[in-house]
Parts: structure tokens; sequence; C-alpha cells
């Protein structure tokens, strides 16, 4: 794992955004279809908007899995992902295929192995993720299933992840936030060739501290720590973010 630090959250968007974009036509370089997995949330914001304005990227050649759904939430949602990725990603750049979890499945159970058969298709080159004020990777909050081998699960949202998503505006209060979501797992995620991880602003600065400084247990109660053990795992924070980072 790599850490870079940038000085403002912008600036850690996009220097995110350009080793994405370096990683992507490399990809494309050498396989005629890269599969990449997309995050949500407001730390991929200055991320997506500079990757979507990266030069040279063959979109045409690639298929992408979306990271994390709530069940019950439809595209209509304020709070959907699938929402948030067509106006950020998938209306902007022409993807290949886009294979998106439809939270308002009428069987949760059944979609959940609908995704997991898509994405199991082929191997993943491409990650891009973040971390919760949780510590949580996808919506894997602590204790996460480390040893969980489906590449999709459906699992209760404790109440730290539900309230950042209160927070960050998605919601009006606690009471309307899901109280389950469908995620990609650990396992599944630590299976990406390569992983990009954008972690800006003040309000992330203790979950990066405890799950990316070295002098801290790689740990379920830390899920994003589980990234340390990444060969090819590149994590761009800001200023802030970094405050209480520890060891480098």
């Amino acid at each position: 794992m790599n850490i870079t630090v940038a000085e403002t959250k912008q600036a850690c968007g996009q220097r995110a955004a350009q080793y994405a974009a370096r990683t992507l036509r490399a990809l494309l370089d050498e396989k005629e279809t890269v599969r990449f997995i997309a995050a949500t949330g407001a730390s991929q914001f200055d991320f997506l908007e500079a990757l979507v304005a990266a030069p040279g990227i063959d979109w045409h050649r690639t298929e992408m899995f979306h990271l994390d759904e709530y069940v019950g939430i439809d595209v209509s949602h304020g709070a959907s992902f699938v929402r948030y990725l067509q106006e950020r990603l998938t209306s902007r750049v022409p993807i290949k295929e886009a294979v998106f979890i439809n939270g308002a499945a009428a069987d949760p159970e059944k979609e959940r192995a609908r995704v997991s058969q898509r994405i199991a298709e082929g191997p993943i080159d491409l990650a891009f993720v973040g971390i919760g004020e949780n510590g949580h990777l996808a919506f894997n909050d602590p204790p996460a299933r480390f040893d969980a081998t489906d590449p999709y699960l459906i699992l209760e949202l404790d109440e730290a992840c539900r309230l950042q998503q209160v927070g960050e505006g998605w919601f009006n209060g606690l009471e309307d936030v899901p109280a389950r979501a469908f995620t990609m797992s650990i396992s599944q995620i630590m299976q990406s060739a390569h992983i990009v991880c954008t972690v800006p602003d003040a309000r992330k600065a203790q979950a990066v501290s405890q799950c990316l400084s070295s002098n801290q247990p790689i740990t379920p109660d830390n899920p994003a720590s589980i990234l340390r053990q990444h060969q090819h795992c590149e994590v761009f924070l800001d200023l802030e973010s970094a405050a209480l980072l520890q060891a480098r």
C-alpha cells in the first residue's frame, strides 16, 4: 500500500483520478476489456469529476461493477447509488456495460445472487473505493466478515454508518436510512488487481489513523485496515484526513 497526501480535498480527488486514469490506460493497452468497481459517496465527488474528464481512456472497452446499494431504495430516490453513478459516471463516459445493483428488487437474495454471478464471470482489474467514518470498506461495517467468500452480501448497517449518510445529506434523519444494504464483500474487493482508495475530509481522520497507521492492527474491527495487505493499493488523502496518521 502506498499513501499520497494532497493539500486539499479537491487536489486529493484530482491526484487519485490522475493515477486511476494512468492505470486504466495501461490496462487497456494490455487487455481487450477492463473490468472495474466504482464507489459512491461524498468522498468520490472530486475523484469522479476529474476521472470522467481525463483524456485517452477507451471507456467503450470497460465494464463497471457497482460496489454497494441500500436494500429497498430505487433509482428515483435521492440517495440511490445507482442514480449517483448514472449522474456522475455512466451518463458522461461511454462505458460498455454497467452492472448495477437493483436496490428495489422484489427478492433481495435473488438480486444478490445475480450480481455475484456477474462479477464472478472474470477477474476485476481495478477497484475505486473509499473508507467510512467507522472504518468500513464498502458497506462492510465493523466487525467485518473478512472470511466471507460470496462476491456480494446483504448486511445490517450499524448506527455510525447510517449517521454518516445523514451527515452527508443523503437522508433527513436516522429513521430514513435503510437498515440493510447490499455490499461487495471484503474478499471480492481484495481480489482486484489494483485498488485506488480516495479518502478526503477531516471527519475521516480517525478512521484513516485506525485503519492505515502501521502501528495499528489489521482487524475486522477496522475493516479498511485490510487494504494494507494488498500489493497494489494506492491511497489518496488530503491534509485533514491524514492529520492523525502515524508511522507512514
